[in-house]
């Protein structure tokens, strides 16, 4: 697989990745350049091979520019959620150990504030301003030479599962080689989708989380172009892909609820035909949804299931998915397990939780017995979902078994009731999870963000509950339904359900 060198000394001027608001362009040689300098930066500080530093950025060209040069230098890089409070992302930069941390302007508050609970820290650096404590990047990095650094090798990320069930753990995977001309992890993924150097591609989530991160680097591997957004808009998104005529995107299923929730006037007037694939994951994709979205772009919408641990990876295309509706499709590695309570195989059609055999052990960084709780004694594997197989090998989700809801001796899957309450006119996102309840063990929860918080009322609880009974089972039915006006969901379409079932059990 070719390599952003490649790219530099064949295309030195095509754009490598263009910023959305404001058109800022990278060309392919100063993205080659800016890489060698930040590996030199990272040598003159101290890091060698396999040790780590962290970074908490806004999307922004240094976030790109500093990943590719982690990578040149065989540094193990962790991003951190620009969302978390001082004393979480002082938890991840002391767990990654890492020796040098590099954050955002925007961001200096909890940055500082966390940097002084991780006492290995050796170097602290600022990307835009100033901060106490905290050196200019940028004329740090224009001190360095541009030449390549001479003990170049492969370096990876280390990304940290999203905390929503508990503390986040970071996922470690060492370089099966650590050649910078190995083959690329991403290789069977970009050749399923068709990524090339051709490629436009479209990134409107944030880069510190797992799929942006690895297909904006496939793509530029490929030597592609990437339009990064620095931050979601629904119609924004829309003109991106108008404008640069982008053929390949990424999406969470809550970015497609909010682009069918603009105006039919709005949304129309955007011309999104030069898209090939539109690939989503990340959470359960409400079935409604998705044939909406497949009626407006056509059959480019493409669906993978897999993990930040990459425990198996399952990928189904619009044509399939309307033979199979709500599967996440067949697997492309790793092979799909149903198990029970005893890790014993359940046949077709039975909710378990989801296995992968025949899959690389990953490990929890400093966390060996969550690594072992993640694999049975055949090293088939598991991140905790549920979900069942059909006849022909298809695999759907239902939900997370930390999420499951036991009312009455019968489970519900609390992402069934959401997929189809988001669909309702007045709903921008919902919660269902379980409270206790003496009669029943627990029963079902709602909470709601309404399209205009004003209308949060009794009546409109008792609207959208009249509404449910008319589609799902009584037992199924929120007990109550409160109203939050911005629910905690992070920009990877997964909701922080953990602090919201804390609170109210």
């Amino acid at each position: 697989m070719p390599t952003i060198t490649d790219h530099a000394i064949a295309t030195p001027d095509k754009p490598a990745f263009i910023m959305g608001s404001t058109g800022e362009t990278v060309t392919f040689g100063e993205l080659d350049a800016i890489a060698n300098q930040v590996a030199q930066l990272l040598r003159t500080s101290g890091v060698q091979q396999g040790q780590h530093v962290a970074m908490m950025m806004k999307n922004c060209r240094e976030f790109m520019e500093i990943m590719f040069g982690c990578m040149r230098a065989g540094v193990v890089f962790t991003p951190i959620s620009t969302h978390l409070k001082k004393d979480e992302t002082a938890y991840i930069i002391n767990n990654c150990r890492a020796q040098l941390f590099i954050a955002s302007a925007s961001l200096a508050d909890v940055a500082a504030e966390a940097a002084a609970q991780a006492p290995a820290l050796e170097h602290c650096f600022i990307v835009g301003g100033e901060r106490a404590g905290f050196v200019d990047w940028h004329s740090t990095l224009a001190e360095q030479p541009s030449e390549p650094i001479a003990d170049q090798s492969l370096g990876v990320p280390m990304l940290y599962s999203s905390g929503t069930t508990g503390k986040p753990k970071g996922v470690f995977r060492a370089p099966e080689n650590i050649d910078l001309d190995a083959p690329h992890p991403l290789k069977l993924a970009g050749a399923y989708y068709g990524f090339n150097t051709d490629t436009i591609y479209l990134s409107p989530a944030p880069l510190y989380h797992a799929a942006p991160l690895h297909y904006n680097t496939l793509n530029l591997i490929q030597g592609g172009t990437s339009v990064i957004m620095e931050r979601f808009d629904p119609e924004q998104a829309l003109a991106l892909i108008e404008r640069h005529k982008a053929t390949h995107s990424q999406w969470v299923p809550v970015m497609f609820i909010r682009m069918l929730k603009l105006p039919v006037p709005v949304r129309s007037k955007y011309d999104v035909s030069s898209m090939q694939r539109a690939i989503h994951a990340a959470a359960p994709c409400p079935i409604d949804i998705k044939r909406q979205m497949i009626d407006w772009w056509g059959p480019v919408i493409c669906e993978y299931y897999s993990s930040s641990e990459g425990v198996g990876f399952t990928l189904i295309d619009s044509e399939d998915w309307l033979n199979h509706p709500g599967s996440v499709g067949r697997p492309l590695t790793g092979i799909p397990k149903i198990l029970d309570d005893d890790l014993q195989e359940l046949p077709v059609g039975e909710v378990g939780q989801i296995y992968f055999a025949e899959v690389a052990r990953f490990e929890y960084f400093d966390e060996p017995g969550k690594t072992d709780e993640a694999f049975d004694s055949r090293g088939w594997g598991t991140v905790g979902d549920m979900g069942y197989l059909d006849e022909e090998g298809y695999l759907y989700l239902t939900d997370r078994k930390n999420f499951m809801i036991i009312t009455g001796g019968v489970n519900v899957y609390p992402a069934e009731i959401e997929g189809l309450l988001v669909t309702h006119p007045k709903v921008a996102d919902v919660a269902v999870f379980g409270i206790p309840n003496e009669e029943f063990g627990e029963e079902v929860k709602a909470v709601v963000q309404l399209m205009d918080h004003s209308d949060a009322s009794t009546e409109t609880a008792e609207d959208l509950t009249l509404w449910m009974k008319e589609r799902l089972a009584s037992l199924k039915v929120p007990r109550s339904i409160d109203f939050m006006e911005q629910l905690p969901r992070m920009d990877n379409g997964k909701l922080y359900k953990r602090h919201l079932m804390d609170a109210y059990k």
